[in-house]
């Protein structure tokens, strides 16, 4: 029997990876506002995940490094997670109400604003002081970390959880719940 040896996760610079992320979120968008009323939920659902656990990994990972590296860190920080916080309360009332509800559209756009503001915001204030402030082999590193803490975060929004302290306390449990409502919502999807 041939030992499997676990895969090395890759690094990769973590701002890159970020702003793939975003043009993956952007593409995201165009996909749920172009799909037929009967395929919105799937690439809704899709939209959702991605959010929650980008965010979810800036908030654990790339903030807390911000507040610490950068000249005025806590200030930059702090205004990335108030967009942060009043995007993740509109995705959670939209991912509540589901994609049949009437004002979806509305809202999306709203949220698609709302996202693309914040994501040209960080590339612009947070992105480009950290690329600046730090070596190739740190960037490596956090983006190292943004992929185990994507492994584990919450596929949901929840808001109100905007710091790396409230996501680890309450993340995992968070993280769990919300994998077990995705099987239990797939599988009744399925009867349907």
């Amino acid at each position: 029997m041939t030992k499997t040896v676990p895969e090395k996760m890759e690094e990769t610079d973590v701002i890159e990876l970020l702003i793939a992320q975003h043009g993956m979120i952007r593409n995201l968008f165009d996909e749920v506002e172009q799909a037929p009323p009967e395929r919105r939920g799937e690439s809704f659902t899709r939209l959702v995940r991605l959010l929650a656990v980008h965010e979810t990994a800036e908030e654990e990972i790339l903030h807390p490094y911000a507040r610490t590296k950068l000249d005025g860190g806590a200030g930059v920080v702090q205004d990335r997670l108030e967009e942060e916080h009043e995007a993740k309360k509109l995705l959670q009332e939209m991912d509540q109400a589901g994609p049949d509800a009437p004002n979806f559209m509305r809202n999306l756009l709203a949220l698609r604003a709302a996202v693309e503001a914040h994501a040209r915001a960080e590339e612009r204030y947070e992105f480009a002081k950290v690329v600046q402030h730090t070596s190739q082999a740190e960037r490596r590193a956090l983006g190292v970390g943004v992929k185990a803490a994507e492994a584990m975060a919450p596929t949901h929004p929840h808001p109100g959880t905007e710091s790396a302290t409230k996501n680890l306390l309450v993340g995992t449990p968070m993280a769990m719940m919300d994998r077990a409502r995705d099987v239990i919502r797939k599988a009744r999807d399925k009867k349907h």
